[in-house]
């Protein structure tokens, strides 16, 4: 899959993190817009009701575009943090409800009316994470909820982060010069569509289809990788097999596709180093982020995930 589908780059590395870049091999087919280019036009996402429910959020697009809402993109505002629990693509005039995560365990109540656009996608490591929860019922409601407040807690007790709601958001505030200090090493590099990342022995990949939304998805993506290189910095180098190791371990994993949030289908990997998800939309694969993995999600297919009790 990822050897027909993106053309690596030469990989950039500073500080012990290494970048490579991902070119698309094909032109893109399907269109669509990110998140901010939609709520700079008018999309509005907010709570499902004036009581609310965690693990839920209501879109509303007015606009003639279709909107890609990336998997583990933040949303800021409303009763609490949210971040995408899956991508999905939201059809051009319509009202979508989306499954989501909270990210700030310590508020339920309304600061906004209508959810704003956070500055990061979530770290890599939480999205693992999430991932391996969800690996059973990637859709289903809560799923994940538990293990991605274990998540931010763990993350914020090792950096040393106090916030007094509990709030992804304040860890990136918190280190705000720090990362912007390392952002400058990483640019992303023109007609770029995705980036595997190596910090150490662990590595990730993201992409979608269109090098025009990953210019706009890369600043928040490049966040969350740097805020977990924050705590593995001047490290030994990612090797280059292994991300050849890693990449290949993507394309022999297991693909299992079911109907997705939105438009198109949902796709999971897994694999014995693997797991990750994506979109495809009429054979086209629209995003994808795998993560090398230990558990690979077979914890989720031993357990009932318990949803959080929060309505």
């Amino acid at each position: 899959m990822i050897q027909d589908l993106f053309q690596m780059g030469q990989p950039v590395e500073h500080r012990g993190i290494v970048f490579a870049p991902l070119f698309p091999c094909r032109d893109p087919l399907a269109g669509y817009i990110t998140l901010d280019e939609a709520l700079a036009g008018g999309l509005r996402i907010r709570e499902t009701s004036e009581s609310g429910s965690v693990p839920e959020l209501l879109v509303e697009n007015p606009l003639a575009e279709r909107v890609l809402l990336y998997d583990g993109e933040e949303l800021v505002g409303a009763k609490q943090n949210r971040i995408l629990n899956v991508s999905v693509l939201v059809e051009a005039k319509s009202t979508l409800t989306i499954p989501v995560s909270c990210v700030e365990q310590g508020r339920w109540r309304h600061v906004s009316s209508a959810f704003s656009s956070g500055a990061n996608i979530a770290h890599a490591e939480l999205r693992r994470r999430k991932a391996e929860a969800q690996a059973a019922r990637p859709l289903a409601r809560g799923v994940s909820q538990n293990e991605v407040w274990e998540a931010v807690h763990e993350k914020a007790m090792r950096m040393d982060v106090s916030s007094p709601t509990g709030a992804s958001s304040d860890l990136y505030r918190h280190y705000e010069r720090d990362l912007r200090v390392l952002e400058d090493a990483f640019p992303a590099q023109p007609g770029q569509c995705g980036v595997v990342l190596g910090i150490g022995h662990e590595v990730c990949l993201d992409a979608v289809s269109r090098p025009d939304a990953f210019a706009h998805l890369w600043p928040k993506l490049r966040r969350g990788y740097l805020l977990d290189a924050l705590e593995r910095l001047d490290g030994k180098p990612t090797q280059a097999a292994e991300i050849e190791a890693f990449v290949a371990a993507i394309d022999g994993s297991l693909a299992t596709r079911q109907p997705s949030a939105g438009l198109g289908e949902d796709v999971r990997l897994r694999g014995e180093s693997v797991i990750g998800s994506g979109l495809e939309l009429e054979g086209e694969l629209i995003q994808l982020s795998a993560f090398r993995s230990v558990d690979g999600g077979r914890r989720a297919f031993g357990r009932i995930a318990r949803p959080s009790q929060r309505r």
